[in-house]
């Protein structure tokens, strides 16, 4: 099974089920039917009844067909979707011809198919189908019959108001489907990167969790290997010189091997011993010194430097924020010239990051934008490059929201001239960095806050 792309992520998303569309078409169906029906029959009002109803009835064979044919999750296609609409568009236009044209005040609901297809469909559909309702109002404006009204009077509108309702119409579709489409895509879009940054804690905790799986499995399988070389040392005890050489052989290989799972075991036990207080807390300097080990063989200056008013803040180590600001610092090492700097600052109130490159910042038609969804800000970096392609800017996104999540306000912006190249500032107030190290001093939960805290969770 292959790994979806984003691409595809993002085309799934559009894909409407049919039972909306249906739902929809009822509802259209029924306020027809109501309308038609108090005009005839409330207001007294000479329409064609008998086509109209017609007319209804062809929307309603339809969704029955629709119904019976497929299930109720079935999605559709975008080409069949957008066909779908267009039929609407089609019945619309056949009610407003037997009803006076784009005299009818009920004309405006032509917006209605595009608008759905703008929130749902690609563009290049969205553009056909309002092209589609464009035309046949244009139609309806020159060919129709006349308006229903009263026997004893005859409503005839002038050309000019018709022309207007035309205008309005058309002004209608494009800007309700521009900024519909823009709305859903940017919905889409989030949704998408929210989607890359769940799983990207997903597999952070899933490493974590094989951490401790291979730590309990040394602690449990040391037991039994006990048991074992106390056997074997009692067969050699108990065989001694009797022992036939070929027994004595593999008494002697199933020594060594013991001694080899109890020296590997053994890795295991002290690693986790060793990192058991580096996974619970973290000095400041130190955590900038983890951010910056994987850059040291880049060949970019790194530059560090942590002072501060009072003791040295200490914070709990956790993967998601950590993830977050080794995106920045990576992103930093990628576009930089020569030369990146990484400052740890605090005081007794407040505890902030500062990193800086020499490289060309971002750039300036996007700098508002830095950090939404599929933004790709400073253009293909020297990596990008040598791979031959660019990232779908995801990586900014996924990194501002795990640190805005720790309760981090975070600043982006470019070096005030002659200065050139990013800077990324980080602060959190001092008691929010240090919340989670108070806590377990002092009794307190064991485990990570949830994910669904989005306030205040501690690094």
């Amino acid at each position: 099974m292959t790994e979806a792309t984003p691409i595809d992520l993002v085309h799934d998303a559009r894909h409407l089920r049919l039972d909306t569309l249906v739902r929809l078409r009822w509802l259209a169906i029924t306020g027809q039917s109501a309308a038609v029906a108090g005009a005839h029959f409330g207001l007294g009002l000479p329409l064609p009844f008998g086509w109209c109803f017609l007319v209804i009835a062809a929307s309603s064979w339809l969704n029955l067909l629709l119904r019976v044919r497929f299930p109720a999750s079935y999605r559709l296609s975008d080409t069949a979707a957008a066909l779908l609409l267009a039929f609407d568009i089609v019945q619309l236009a056949a009610l407003l011809f037997l009803t006076g044209g784009l005299q009818n005040p009920f004309s405006l609901l032509f917006l209605a198919p595009v608008l759905i297809s703008a929130t749902a469909l690609p563009p290049v559909h969205t553009l056909a189908l309002g092209l589609f309702a464009v035309g046949l109002s244009t139609l309806l404006a020159l060919v129709h019959r006349p308006l229903p009204w009263f026997s004893a009077e005859k409503m005839e509108f002038p050309f000019l108001y018709v022309s207007g309702v035309w205008t309005a119409i058309l002004l209608g579709i494009a800007f309700t489907g521009v900024y519909a489409w823009r709305v859903a895509e940017e919905a889409r879009q989030l949704a998408q990167a929210l989607a890359a940054t769940e799983l990207v804690l997903a597999r952070e905790q899933h490493l974590s969790q094989l951490d401790g799986l291979a730590a309990a499995a040394a602690h449990e399988l040391g037991t039994p290997l006990a048991t074992i070389t106390v056997v074997v040392n009692e067969l050699d005890r108990a065989l001694g010189p009797t022992a036939t050489p070929a027994v004595a052989e593999d008494l002697k290989l199933l020594r060594e091997q013991v001694e080899r799972c109890r020296g590997i075991l053994s890795k295991l036990t002290s690693l986790d011993d060793d990192q058991s207080g580096f996974l619970e807390t973290i000095t400041l300097s130190h955590l900038v010194e983890e951010l910056v080990a994987p850059q040291r063989a880049l060949g970019i200056v790194l530059d560090i430097s942590a002072r501060g008013d009072g003791p040295e803040p200490t914070c709990r180590r956790n993967p998601g924020v950590l993830y977050g600001l080794s995106n920045i610092v990576d992103n930093a090492v990628d576009f930089a010239e020569s030369r990146v700097i990484i400052e740890a600052r605090w005081n007794a109130d407040r505890v902030w990051l500062e990193i800086r490159d020499d490289g060309p910042g971002f750039a300036p038609d996007v700098l508002l934008r830095v950090g939404e969804p599929y933004v790709t800000t400073r253009g293909a970096s020297r990596t990008d490059s040598q791979e031959g392609g660019s990232g779908l800017g995801l990586g900014l996104f996924i990194a501002k929201t795990l640190i805005e999540r720790s309760g981090a306000q975070i600043m982006l912006a470019n070096a005030a001239a002659p200065s050139t190249g990013a800077v990324v500032r980080i602060a959190w107030p001092r008691h929010v960095f240090e919340r989670e190290v108070t806590v377990r001093r002092f009794g307190g939960t064991n485990g990570p806050l949830p994910l669904t805290q989005a306030r205040d969770v501690p690094i």
